[in-house]
């Protein structure tokens, strides 16, 4: 079978798995009594018949389950075709994996050693966030992941009649469980159920996903008949760390108190410490080595007594309970230690408990040379390596909190502290660059703080010293491996990471080198980045930091969704490709690797798509080996819900990583490819700018997105907008795109595309046939033209059209949507050109899937304009009763979401 039949059959599986689970779903509904609503489902053709027989709401969450219903198929198709594909036609099939990657530098000619050598010094850091993109419930997602595992176990072909029969009674019943639970949020979910959802990731997936992706690189090693000896253990294999921004984001999030950071450190540390008890338990019960059958070495075996004796009759019942069994009293001895560990029982000095993670890895590499000294090599591979690659990966932190907040916060948090201190001209947000930074480096030179620990400054320095002195306490108990990097957003100018020094010596930590990191956001920010960078690595308090580190890595953050927003998408990309060129330049200049933390989001318009293809996509030698990136909102379900999904897209980020890390700088770079692309981004910046400055702009967004609906809903903790002013620069990058998808505009994904590109093909007709070359063999363009024929795709104008008689004023229409749709379908057609090929030959997958979903978002998008039409005539009136319609307008938004996979 070709890998194009392959793909036609998967395309066909998504359709049959669809029809049976929509058939159980009416069979579910008939039982308890909605007989008319079963009949209006997307059996036949996948088109739906609404009638007059049952209400729009309870017809929205039916659709809405369906859409649910076909992404689980989708997953699960996806899952199956990639163990066939591997099946037939080999690992290195899936193209972006570790037998795809470790295929690809054979056949280069490179190295088994320098490959070797390269899979050590790769770390990649997926880092969870709460933003608010996510519209499902907690309780929602958990029944998903119940009815994915049933969705799974249908797959076994050898059930018998009786067996598939209860399978289809399970899978009616969690479905019966899943209408009967609301779908939407009716209260915003606090912090703590952000937390929780998150920490079931960290705590039930990552850990088998990290071993699972293990494992499928060493049978790709294995496959390519590659040394054994180079890929054995732990220290062998990439780093993966996970991050986490709840409880450490306060970026206009006034409910991260700091008594709320140092709760999230601590539940960090204690579910790690839990889970690594009880591994130490389970490995004891596998190492019943008999003194009598093996030869330990009398030091080993004196060692223990010495370690038995500190510990007292705790430490004399630890060797009791395995008499001649002098692994397992080792084992029994580190859980003592550990059992100390976890309770703060600090009595007996450092050797009575572990001070921080690399002494427990020590520990365990003192059995693991034992247990190879013994000749028992693969009993030490089996069992200890999942232990040592735990407490290597996960620490004793389980996920690294990052702390992130506003360089304008920082702002006035150093003016109140100055007033507070009694300086005269006090207000630093007022203060010019030159005057900041002659302040800065002369208060920088001084270790002294500038108030008395409890005096009260304001609300925001109050806030700041509050959450670090939480920190401090923190790292003055466990050091600073749970924390991760001091991050400032907005960061427009060196004062604003220098001051972050200034207030970390303020409660003590001036010493601890926490890495403190620039965010930058927008366009301007972006081209101003390497400048700072090279002004923060020349300051003294780093260059310090530099030299007494021997592994020194500097870390930049890059924004996504607020660079789009600033410049429309191209611009957007375009611009951090050449930053992460000019930052890595910079920072080559100080002899510094950087770690680049991209800000993505789950939509396209937001950094968002296939993780390979974006790793693949980004310059030449820009690529350090060192890696973290966002994983955001309903993005974190969609990649990491289930065990085979989140193991492939966790390979995806580390074969992907070390793939791009082992591409070197080119010499001489491609001027005219810079040329062309800077021509077209100015002319596309052009565009979207004439129409974000449109003076009736305001106007015309308000009308045809239900932004005023999304600012109503409850789907995150955090507030809709960064301080409540209602303007476009207040409002936050989530709800911006948000509400541009939920009216099928997504021209956060697209607009101005389509006007550059015909006007560079006027302008310069040599150069746009050099283009159509440069979109098959420079991964970049080629990556960003199909990511916006995506977005194009899942624009619809028929919808877009019926959301604009929403705007009063028809000269403002007419202006606006004329530039809108001339932008759209010049974008379709003009990258069809490029591409050499029409969409239809091209984008299959992505037409039928489109195809299986538009009759129904078609039916849902009917009811949301009725309803907005409605509920805006009656807001207006003051009326009590648009609350009705509020709710069923916030249930189209979920139903919508799951149609559109995707929020903002």
């Amino acid at each position: 079978m070709t890998s194009e039949l392959l793909q036609k059959e998967g395309l066909t599986k998504i359709r049959q798995d669809y029809k049976y689970l929509i058939e159980l779903f009416k069979e579910m509904l008939i039982s308890i009594g909605e007989q008319d609503l079963a009949e209006g489902l997307p059996i036949d053709n996948f088109s739906v018949k609404k009638t007059t027989n049952y209400s729009n709401e309870k017809f929205t969450q039916a659709i809405g389950m369906c859409f649910e219903l076909l992404n689980l198929v989708e997953e699960n198709a996806a899952t199956q075709y990639r163990r066939k594909s591997e099946t037939q036609f080999g690992i290195k099939s899936t193209k972006g994996s570790w037998g795809y990657t470790l295929d690809k530098w054979k056949t280069e000619g490179i190295n088994e050693c320098k490959i070797a050598e390269k899979l050590r010094t790769v770390k990649v850091s997926p880092v969870l966030t709460a933003h608010p993109t996510e519209a499902k419930r907690l309780t929602v997602i958990d029944i998903h992941r119940e009815l994915y595992l049933l969705l799974v176990k249908k797959e076994n072909p050898n059930w018998s009649t009786s067996e598939q029969s209860l399978l289809k009674e399970e899978i009616t019943s969690l479905m019966e469980r899943w209408w009967r639970t609301g779908e939407i949020y009716l209260e915003k979910p606090r912090l703590e159920d952000e937390r929780n959802n998150l920490m079931h990731y960290f705590n039930n997936v990552f850990p088998e996903a990290v071993k699972l992706t293990d494992q499928r690189l060493k049978d790709a090693w294995k496959e390519m008949e590659f040394s054994p000896e180079l890929l054995e253990w732990p220290e062998h294999f990439p780093l993966i760390q996970f991050g986490s921004w709840v409880g450490g984001d306060r970026d206009g999030h006034p409910f991260v108190t700091p008594e709320f950071t140092a709760s999230t450190l601590r539940l960090h540390r204690k579910l790690v410490l839990e889970m690594i008890k009880k591994q130490l338990i389970d490995l004891a019960a596998k190492l019943s080595f008999s003194s009598y059958q093996n030869s330990i070495s009398q030091v080993f075996l004196a060692e223990l007594e010495v370690k038995a004796k500190l510990f007292g009759s705790k430490g004399k019942k630890a060797l009791d309970r395995n008499p001649s069994e002098p692994l397992r009293q080792y084992i029994n001895l580190l859980l003592v230690r550990l059992n100390n560990t976890i309770k703060g029982n600090f009595n007996l000095g450092e050797k009575g408990y572990f001070k921080s993670s690399i002494d427990l890895a020590a520990e365990l590499k003192e059995l693991r040379l034992l247990l190879i000294d013994l000749g028992a090599t693969q009993i030490a591979k089996q069992w200890l390596f999942p232990i040592e690659r735990l407490v290597q990966c996960f620490g004793f932190y389980l996920t690294k909190l990052d702390i992130r907040q506003n360089s304008a916060y920082h702002e006035k948090a150093i003016s109140q502290i100055l007033t507070a201190s009694g300086f005269t001209d006090c207000n630093y947000g007022s203060w010019d660059e030159e005057k900041r930074l002659a302040f800065l480096n002369e208060e920088l030179k001084s270790k002294r703080p500038f108030l008395v620990a409890g005096v009260p400054c304001g609300v925001e320095a109050d806030n700041v010293l509050g959450y670090l002195r939480e920190i401090k306490t923190y790292v003055d108990l466990y050091g600073t491996e749970g924390i991760g990097s001091i991050i400032v957003s907005m960061t427009r100018s060196l004062s604003d990471l220098l001051v972050v020094f200034l207030l970390l010596r303020e409660v003590g930590l001036q010493d601890s080198n926490l890495p403190v990191v620039p965010l930058l956001e927008t366009v301007d920010d972006l081209i101003a980045g390497p400048e700072i960078l090279k002004g923060f690595l020349n300051h003294p308090i780093v260059k310090k930091q530099r030299e007494n580190s021997e592994s020194f890595t500097q870390e930049v953050m890059l924004g996504y969704s607020d660079s789009n927003k600033d410049g429309g998408i191209l611009t957007s990309r375009w611009s951090i490709y050449k930053a992460e060129e000019n930052l890595t330049k910079a920072a080559k200049e100080f002899d510094v690797k950087l770690c680049f933390f991209h800000g993505r989001g789950g939509t396209i318009s937001r950094g968002g798509g296939k993780i390979h293809r974006f790793l693949d996509s980004m310059p030449e030698g820009s690529m350090s080996g060192h890696i973290k990136m966002t994983v955001q909102g309903e993005t974190i379900a969609n990649l990491f819900a289930n065990r085979l999904t989140a193991t492939y897209n966790l390979e995806m980020f580390v074969a992907g990583t070390a793939r791009q890390s082992m591409v070197e700088e080119v010499e001489v770079k491609n001027e005219q490819r810079y040329q062309i692309m800077d021509q077209i981004v100015e002319l596309t910046r052009d565009t979207y700018v004439s129409l974000l400055e449109h003076p009736n702009f305001i106007e015309f967004y308000t009308a045809v997105t239900p932004i005023d609906v999304l600012e109503q809903s409850k789907i995150g903790s955090r507030p809709v907008r960064r301080t409540g002013q209602r303007s476009l620069e207040d409002l936050r990058s989530i709800p911006w795109v948000f509400s541009w998808n939920q009216s099928r505009f997504n021209i956060t994904g697209w607009f101005g595309t389509g006007t550059a590109l015909v006007e560079f093909q006027k302008q310069h007709p040599k150069d746009f046939d050099q283009l159509k070359q440069l979109a098959k063999d420079w991964p970049f363009l080629k990556y960003s033209l199909i990511q916006i024929e995506s977005n194009l795709l899942n624009s619809d104008s028929e919808i877009m059209n019926a959301f604009a008689d929403f705007v009063k004023n028809l000269e403002v229409k007419k202006e606006l949507m004329g530039l809108v749709l001339s932008d759209y379908e010049n974008g379709l057609d003009e990258i069809a050109k490029i591409m050499g090929t029409s969409v239809e030959l091209r984008r299959i997958s992505k037409l039928d899937d489109n195809k299986l979903r538009n009759n129904s978002l078609k039916a849902l998008h009917s009811i949301q304009i009725d309803y907005l039409t409605k509920w805006r005539a009656l807001k207006e009136l003051n009326s009590k009763e648009s609350d009705n319609y509020l709710m069923e307008l916030l249930l189209l938004v979920n139903a919508l979401s799951g149609g559109l996979k995707g929020t903002g």
